[in-house]
Formats: structure tokens, sequence, C-alpha cells
């Protein structure tokens, strides 16, 4: 059996950079972007109710978070201004964010390639749509 995840004892959002600070008391510091934190949200509308690959989000590049809002002491709600709320960031899923950041992210950037999606836009890219053919008017 694993160990839970510790609690950070500081949580600190910087708006401008759009970061989450978290820092932990063995040492440990995360900087987490708001757009990856957005992206892997622990809420069912991105993870689903199975187990198998998380709904893809595009379009978070600039994604910031509202407000930070505890809920009892093992975890903290993120509202985002694009109105996602839903997720519960308790410290198990932070810590594993914290943890997997490296690999999580050129996941999600693999994923985003293939499916022809953009950070920047939550439409689908213009070279990502197959060619049209033009017909003549009848």
């Amino acid at each position: 059996m694993t160990s839970p995840a510790p609690k950070p004892t500081a949580i600190k959002l910087h708006r401008q950079s759009r970061v989450l600070e978290l820092k932990y008391a063995d040492g440990t510091r995360f900087q987490l972007p708001c757009e990856y934190l957005r992206v892997f949200s622990p809420s069912a509308e991105v993870m689903g109710h199975g187990g198998g690959e998380p709904t893809l989000v595009p379009g978070k590049r600039k994604v910031n978070i509202q407000r930070i809002e505890p809920v009892g002491q093992y975890a903290v709600r993120l509202v985002f201004d694009d109105g996602h709320s839903t997720g519960l960031y308790t410290w198990e899923v932070l810590w594993e964010l914290g943890t997997g950041q490296e690999r999580n992210w050129a996941h999600y950037l693999e994923r985003l390639q293939q499916h022809g999606l953009s950070r920047d836009s939550e439409v689908t890219k213009l070279s990502a749509l197959p060619p049209r053919k033009w017909k003549p008017p009848v």
C-alpha cells in the first residue's frame, strides 16, 4: 500500500504568468500552468466515467484560474475563467500532476497533434481538414 500524497504547505496562484505554485514540507515545489491543470482536470467531463483515455481538451493556452476554493482537508476546487469548476483537485491528484508533469504534457501535445487540434483554439486547424474539391456551379 502506498502512503498518501503529502498536503501542500503553500498554494499560490501567479495570475500574470498563469501558474499555480505548490510547496511541500520536504522542499518539493511544483509550478503547474493553469492550462495544464485545466486539460488534466479530474472532473468527469475530462476524465470520463471509465478508465480509458481522458477527453482531449484543446484551446486552453490562455485559461486562468479565477478562484481556489478549499474542500475539507483533502482538496481544492479550481474555478477557471472558461467556466469550468467541477474538478476536485485532491492532494493525491495534485501530487500526481506535479510528479508526472513532463510525461503528461508530452502525451497531451502528441494527442493534440494526432487529432489536428491546437492549444490556441477549440476548433480544428484548417490544415487538418481534408481538402475540398471545387465543383463548378451547375
